[in-house]
């Protein structure tokens, strides 16, 4: 009886972080899109400054990872000091900025699949870097997910969507993904290099050094000179409050979000995190598809399938490996 209901308890919380993480992220996926997309007030003007929510995101989370800190920790020392993550706070401040300025160009679930490709440039880089040679099962979620998203950027976008953006200009918004890719893997990998030295460092921790960062450096970007774009983007949320009120719940819906990928990661692991974050980005193009006026063709919601049949692959053998793994250590 005890052991069900600890079972039934970890089943509970398990769901309790799939709904987190699915409502947080989505629901930030659709004010993204808006802000974007939408225009504001009579003259019909677009927020172009979009970078600023790359601010506003960094700041709402520093705050909200120190609080966390100052409640949570326990004293202990030992992590990687706030001044460590300076080279990787560059490329987490220029990455998540070209992924959002890419909404200027395509659309919404366009993105969402392009950014799903992140296993591609890392096992490129691995390859030609590092020498690391690859399973045959690794290269067919590569070539699955790789076709997919190629396919789908060749494919005609409608002409509703195409009237929805800013400036259309599909290669230079699909570049600008690959480039936020290109930038996340060395974010990632000096992020466990990090850990790796310091193995007392928590996920608050590195949550506050990454984002103390990204807040000096987007305040220098934004306000740094008189005719910095942060204030346009401060005289535009005064004109329009709507939009004010947007980037706030975007910021927000952010925070809550790591909140919940950091108590999946503790309670189950990276493997479930990286499923219900895998399965999100699906349902992330579905809602925008239905809500955002972003109809997808029969062709395209082909290209979806085949990139998360090769994400889904791509976790199955990450959950044999695991398995593998498991076995080793009991015998």
């Amino acid at each position: 009886m005890e052991a069900h209901g600890s079972g039934l308890r970890r089943l509970l919380v398990l769901g309790f972080c799939v709904a987190g993480i699915w409502s947080a992220y989505i629901y930030q996926g659709v004010l993204q899109e808006t802000l974007s997309t939408k225009r504001f007030g009579p003259n019909g003007e677009r927020f172009e400054h979009l970078a600023f929510l790359n601010l506003a995101q960094n700041v709402i989370c520093l705050i909200w990872s120190y609080i966390m800190i100052k409640i949570w920790s326990s004293g202990s020392s030992g992590g990687a000091h706030w001044w460590s993550y300076w080279s990787c706070g560059i490329t987490n401040t220029i990455g998540p900025a070209m992924g959002i300025e890419a909404l200027k160009y395509i659309s919404y679930p366009a993105q969402v699949l392009t950014k799903s490709s992140k296993m591609i440039p890392v096992m490129l880089m691995g390859t030609i870097v590092y020498g690391i040679r690859y399973t045959f099962p690794e290269y067919v979620c590569t070539f699955l997910v790789a076709g997919g998203v190629s396919t789908f950027a060749l494919l005609k976008t409608s002409s509703k969507t195409m009237s929805k953006l800013a400036h259309p200009n599909a290669p230079l918004g699909y570049g600008l993904c690959f480039l936020n890719l290109t930038f996340d893997g060395f974010t990632n990998a000096t992020q466990d290099s990090l850990k790796a030295r310091y193995p007392k460092t928590s996920a608050w921790n590195i949550m506050l050094g990454m984002n103390l960062w990204g807040t000096i450096y987007n305040m220098i970007y934004m306000f740094g000179w008189p005719s910095g774009s942060g204030f346009e983007a401060v005289r535009f949320c005064k004109q329009h409050p709507e939009a004010a009120w947007d980037i706030i719940l975007f910021c927000c819906c952010g925070a809550v979000g790591q909140n919940f990928i950091f108590l999946t990661i503790s309670r189950f692991g990276s493997l479930a995190n990286t499923t219900i974050t895998t399965t999100r980005k699906f349902v992330s193009i579905v809602v925008s598809s239905l809500l955002s006026g972003n109809p997808l063709s029969t062709k395209q919601w082909g290209c979806v399938c085949m990139v998360f049949t090769g994400l889904s692959y791509q976790i199955y053998l990450k959950w044999q490996k695991l398995q593998r793994l498991q076995k080793r250590k009991a015998t």
